[in-house]
């Protein structure tokens, strides 16, 4: 086993969750081709240059790009996090939202106008943007990661848009695909204790959106938002409450970026197409999952 490589035990986790090898593409009975696209998203090598012992690099890839097309990277990711929840590993008194920015390589510009289509159906990936989420700002060609994570600094839910994009209007998207079914069936769980977020996401619509779900949440209110409010006096509401001491839980979600960014392919976005660079992101986060 090479360094980064699944273990037995994390491989009978993982296994029971991946679809089955048949049809296009063949069989495939051991986890090389598993442990090679983890070899490329953790080194951020190109494809071309993966070692040998995994196999033909190029099955590597079609497999990855298959299964970000197709969702199958998300199903696994669910399939998992109901796992850990099943046997009480998800902490869910406190979720934090957070983004990150990733620079993206000067290879990953210039995918095709034309949208991509899912190998033997006729549609395109459910994830697919036509601004490949690539954005455009001083620093260059950037893309930006929201995502939400448990009290165990793990993803719970991850976000792909452009660098320039701000965060307090992706908040409801993040908190829509929180979705980690249930061992016994019935509605998947959706809701955290409470949630924790910075001055970024403090909007009247979010706290709308929250206060509607009877989600507690602990986000600070800008200063130019207390300006207002007192400028309107009565009508401008009462002041937001602040949990200082659940509010420092907030580097939780800081840390679950370190380590997503330890993965060089989702540090560096090499990827053209913005579903397959989200299937990467979500490769990452399984992967923090299993090794909890």
């Amino acid at each position: 086993m090479g360094r980064g490589d699944l273990s037995d035990g994390e491989w009978d986790r993982l296994e029971p969750h991946l679809p089955k090898s048949v049809g296009r593409g063949g069989r495939w009975r051991d986890h090389r081709m598993v442990n090679g696209i983890l070899f490329r998203q953790r080194a951020g090598i190109p494809w071309r240059d993966l070692p040998s012992r995994f196999g033909k690099w190029k099955t590597c890839h079609d497999r990855h790009r298959r299964w970000s097309a197709d969702g199958t990277w998300a199903k696994v990711l669910r399939a998992v996090q109901a796992d850990a929840d099943a046997e009480s590993r998800i902490d869910w008194s406190v979720v934090s939202v957070d983004s990150t920015v990733c620079r993206v390589h000067q290879q990953a510009a210039g995918a095709r106008s034309r949208p991509p289509r899912i190998s033997g159906r006729r549609r395109s990936p459910a994830w697919h943007r036509d601004d490949e989420a690539i954005g455009r700002s001083r620093g260059g060609l950037t893309t930006k990661i929201h995502l939400a994570s448990d009290g165990g600094c793990r993803p719970l839910a991850v976000l792909i848009t452009p660098g320039q994009w701000g965060d307090a209007p992706q908040l409801i998207p993040v908190l829509e695909r929180v979705r980690v079914p249930r061992p016994a069936g019935g509605h998947p769980r959706t809701r955290p204790d409470h949630l924790c977020g910075d001055k970024a996401y403090s909007s009247r619509r979010n706290r709308r959106y929250l206060r509607r779900r009877q989600i507690r949440h602990i986000i600070p209110e800008r200063r130019d938002q207390q300006a207002h409010r007192r400028r309107r006096g009565g009508a401008g509401g009462r002041p937001t409450g602040f949990d200082r001491e659940r509010y420092a839980r907030r580097n939780e979600v800081e840390r679950t970026v370190n380590a997503l960014k330890g993965f060089r392919a989702v540090a560096t976005r090499f990827d053209k197409r913005a579903y397959v660079f989200e299937g990467t992101v979500t490769v990452a986060a399984i992967r923090l999952w299993l090794c909890s």
